[in-house]
């Protein structure tokens, strides 16, 4: 057999192993990804309704009660990352970090300093490399089951906007829509700023409507003129005890549903990367052993040539 289609038999094997580990990758992260997905359906339901609870409290509690209601003049801005540990999730992380530069890019004329806090070594990575400076890094999980996991993060961004050490919080995170769709955003938290979009999007986002530019703005003018959040809270024993208690858990909550979302985009990312990368190495496979029995056939035609006319030489003779 000849140097060539040893080569190709070589290749062939080759490409075969790394057929065989990408589909291997591919079944874990589909298993990952049912259950990531599972809880991110879970607390959705919970999530949106617990931010929409906190829009209204912004809007109709007098900020006096508790500091996290309170807005002052932006100058400096946390900003939380959440990306994935590992790679081979196509695109993943890229989306988010550079979803989180335009945000930093956009602002950085009217603000004095941006702290960034990443969960998750790729961002934490990606960051470095843009000469971003990384002022904390948690540890993430690779699904994330309790809100006890992100308690720490929620604590210290709590203290830190409590102190005035941070005018303006955002987390950029993965939305999940689909298991091959998922789209980076970033999301206010503090201060927290009642408008129609933001409570439209939530509404919408629950019922699994899309969100268009013309059924927001058809939307709006409704929610308007109709004054949906036109109601008045009454706290007991009194309002400043009830806020202290429900504003953390409210944050705590909107902090975790961005980590479950970001979960299930990641694990759904990495089994398409993993299902195009085996669909691929099929695709390779198939044309190398084309190529390889080609090249068999047209040994084995020349050594037939060569025999016959070894064979007439000889009866020649």
């Amino acid at each position: 057999m000849s140097l060539g289609t040893r080569e190709l038999k070589r290749r062939i094997k080759s490409v075969g192993n790394t057929h065989k580990i990408t589909k291997a990758m591919e079944m874990v992260s589909a298993a990952k990804m049912r259950k990531a997905v599972e809880n991110v359906l879970a607390t959705r339901d919970y999530a949106n309704l617990a931010w929409t609870t906190i829009l209204h409290l912004s809007e109709k509690t007098d900020t006096v009660h508790h500091p996290l209601l309170q807005k002052r003049t932006v100058t400096n801005v946390a900003l939380i990352v959440i990306s994935s540990n590992r790679g081979l999730c196509g695109g993943f992380n890229n989306a988010v970090v550079q979803k989180a530069m335009n945000s930093i890019r956009k602002h950085e004329k009217n603000i004095k300093k941006t702290d960034i806090i990443t969960l998750g070594t790729r961002a934490r990575d990606l960051l470095l490399n843009e000469d971003q400076t990384v002022t904390a890094d948690f540890i993430k999980q690779d699904v994330t089951t309790s809100a006890a996991e992100v308690s720490s993060m929620v604590h210290m961004i709590i203290k830190d906007y409590t102190e005035k050490k941070y005018d303006k919080v955002m987390v950029a995170y993965t939305d999940y829509v689909s298991a091959v769709k998922q789209q980076a955003r970033v999301k206010q938290l503090l201060p927290i700023d009642p408008n129609p979009e933001e409570y439209l999007g939530i509404v919408g986002k629950s019922a699994g409507i899309e969100m268009t530019k013309e059924f927001i703005s058809e939307k709006k003018e409704k929610y308007l003129k109709k004054g949906d959040m036109n109601f008045e809270y009454i706290f007991e024993p009194n309002p400043r005890a009830v806020l202290e208690k429900l504003m953390p858990r409210l944050l705590e909550v909107q902090i975790y549903q961005a980590v479950l979302e970001s979960d299930a985009s990641e694990h759904s990312a990495r089994m398409m990367s993993m299902r195009n990368a085996s669909d691929a190495a099929t695709d390779m496979i198939d044309g190398l052993t084309l190529v390889f029995n080609q090249a068999r056939q047209s040994a084995i035609t020349q050594e037939i040539a060569e025999i016959s006319s070894g064979k007439a030489a000889l009866e020649n003779k």
